[in-house]
């Protein structure tokens, strides 16, 4: 029997290992379908074009696939699965309908939960406990099919997107070669989602990153390690100057306006409730540096005339 032919749709670590696991595991990859890295984006992850060249899989890179042209070609074809591994752009119905047993995603999170963009981001920010990696049968809403299977991860206390996003790579990987035979076969698992637990999350901005001083200290230090290395990181505006936090360790206690800043050494910063102690700062465009005001004094490190004036209090929310 004809090993059935696949193309792939990746980008990121995610594509890599699971383009990596189908290699592995003597899939025919037809094609991988990926983007070209922007130069305006810090490239932390892996390269799904460079792993597919290695092993003389053809590569396309196109703006959109969702063109007559491209339809076209790809019904040419002819794949029996299409699967999709952090591909950032939707693929239209036209080109699902094509593979005779059905297109698959991989998507972060544990569905119905944290649809849309950047689900570990947001599963950090908002504090969550575990997140995970699903695959689903992909359908025109994104995100909504029915799940082949999924595996939860956990979300430690004072882990980074970064850090979550390491285990939900690896759990996506182990959820693919678990699921490969039946989706070969065509008998992969459908199980419809729960539309009444479904969330949904758009996509992240570097703009997004400032933070609210209103929100509570527990709120703001799940916001800081989720935008930071390698995100862009959260922010906040001092006379002008762009100040990115990339670490803070919340207080218990801090009484003050939020965003005021209540001592030099350590650097604290009262919020809505309680306090920001800020580990690791930066200026936009200047050193990363770590600790406080190490006996400068405080209109050095944050342009302040007095102690009592205040951190860009609540110039904007950040998203989420």
């Amino acid at each position: 029997m004809t090993e059935p032919g696949v193309v792939v749709f990746a980008y990121h670590d995610v594509g890599v290992e699971c383009l990596d696991a189908l290699i592995a595991r003597g899939s025919r990859v037809l094609a991988v379908f990926t983007h070209r890295d922007d130069p305006g984006e810090q490239i932390w992850f892996e390269s799904v074009e460079r792993l597919a060249r290695r092993h003389g899989i053809p590569v396309h890179t196109p703006d959109s696939v969702n063109t007559p042209e491209w339809i076209a070609r790809l019904r040419e074809m002819k794949p029996d699965v299409i699967f999709s591994f952090y591909y950032r752009n939707l693929i239209c119905q036209e080109i699902l309908d094509i593979p005779r047993l059905g297109a698959f995603n991989m998507h972060g999170s544990l569905l119905p939960k944290y649809r849309g963009r950047v689900p570990i981001n947001w599963a950090v920010l908002n504090g969550e406990t575990e997140t995970g990696a699903t695959l689903h049968w992909m359908v025109k809403r994104p995100d909504a099919g029915d799940i082949v299977d999924q595996e939860a991860v956990p979300i430690g206390p004072r882990d980074t997107a970064r850090d979550v996003f390491v285990k939900v790579t690896a759990a996506a990987r182990r959820v693919l070669e678990r699921s490969l035979d039946a989706i070969r076969q065509g008998r992969a698992p459908r199980r419809p989602q729960d539309e009444s637990r479904a969330s949904c999350f758009g996509g992240r901005k570097p703009e997004d990153g400032r933070i609210d001083w209103r929100a509570d200290a527990g709120r703001i230090f799940n916001f800081v390690r989720a935008l930071t290395h390698p995100y862009p990181g959260a922010f906040t505006d001092v006379d002008g100057r762009r100040f990115l936090v990339w670490w803070a360790e919340p207080r218990a206690d801090g009484a003050g306006r939020p965003g005021q800043v209540l001592s030099a050494a350590p650097l604290r910063v009262a919020a809505g409730n309680g306090s920001l102690e800020i580990v690791t700062w930066q200026w936009r465009d200047g050193p990363e540096q770590q600790g406080g005001a190490h006996g400068l004094r405080l209109d050095q490190i944050l342009g302040q005339a007095t102690q009592e004036r205040s951190l860009s209090p609540h110039a904007g929310r950040g998203r989420g």
